[in-house]
């Protein structure tokens, strides 16, 4: 059963770890991530961008298949599945296709339009017992079309979000989507300290998680940070598994072709980068 990434995430900021959020594209992605999580004791944030929901047929679809999962693999680690930089349409039909959690990224409207568009999200979630994520400040990198170039978010804009009631909150601190480019300056983490002594309790989110140096993610968590989402790193794993598999010729030898031998390697590539990520971000044996 699906849960809200409230109770998760708070648990996660008192207790100085963060969990992991992990987009999902297909089956092997959702089954890999779901079983890892479960082998890991840990609780887990599946992620759905628009473009993922739209390539899987629908977010019934994915509701669908994720419950199913959860029911057939015996998973009892708390799962949500989140709706990843989710447009205010894309929101509302999350919310009626049984998703558990959305994020609302209206960073690129004027503040005052993000607050009035927030601000009903927040009744709705409220009511459906529904975790909402807010973003300030636009992150950097490409996210299904969507290119920013990793600005740092306003704190005091931050705590007109926090203070609307939103869930948790997505700052921008120089962070970016996609593979880091070599003159990266890295996170800034006064951004940061300035944002968490805003926003107080409020579990903060840090997206683009693939490529950010380990020592900079620990400290990250030490500041606040409760979610971290990764995307990227899985799709890279995946890719070099599948690329072996194939370069070794394996898929020319007897049933090698079969789609559930020639995803396999894959779908164990994609375990062991989450198994890591959970391991650094502290979420093993607190689900």
């Amino acid at each position: 059963m699906l849960v809200s990434a409230k109770e998760m995430l708070t648990k996660a900021k008192q207790g100085k770890y963060a969990v992991g959020q992990f987009n999902i594209n297909n089956l092997e992605w959702t089954k890999a991530i779901l079983l890892t999580a479960q082998e890991c004791n840990s609780p887990v944030i599946l992620g759905v961008s628009e473009g993922a929901g739209k390539y899987m047929c629908g977010y019934k679809t994915v509701v669908g298949m994720v419950n199913g999962m959860i029911e057939e693999l015996g998973i009892t680690v708390p799962v949500a599945l989140h709706l990843d930089h989710g447009s205010y349409d894309g929101c509302m039909k999350c919310i009626e296709a049984g998703f558990s959690s959305i994020m609302f990224d209206g960073s690129h409207y004027p503040i005052d339009e993000n607050v009035a568009k927030t601000s009903e999200l927040v009744k709705i979630c409220a009511e459906k017992g529904m975790s909402l994520e807010a973003e300030v400040g636009s992150i950097g990198g490409e996210e299904d079309g969507v290119v920013g170039a990793g600005e740092c978010a306003d704190p005091d804009e931050c705590k007109s979000i926090a203070d609307l009631g939103v869930t948790m909150l997505a700052a921008g601190i120089g962070n970016i989507h996609g593979k880091y480019p070599e003159n990266w300056k890295g996170l800034s983490f006064e951004t940061l300290a300035a944002v968490q002594e805003k926003t107080g309790e409020m579990p903060l989110v840090l997206h683009g998680g693939t490529g950010i140096p380990e020592e900079m993610i620990k400290k990250a968590i030490s500041l606040g940070v409760a979610k971290i989402n990764v995307n990227t790193e899985c799709q890279l794993s995946f890719a070099a598994a599948t690329r072996a598999y194939i370069e070794a010729g394996k898929d020319l030898s007897g049933k090698g072709f079969d789609p559930r031998k020639l995803l396999a390697p894959g779908t164990e590539a994609i375990k062991a980068t989450v198994k890591e990520k959970m391991e650094l971000f502290g979420s093993v044996n607190k689900a």
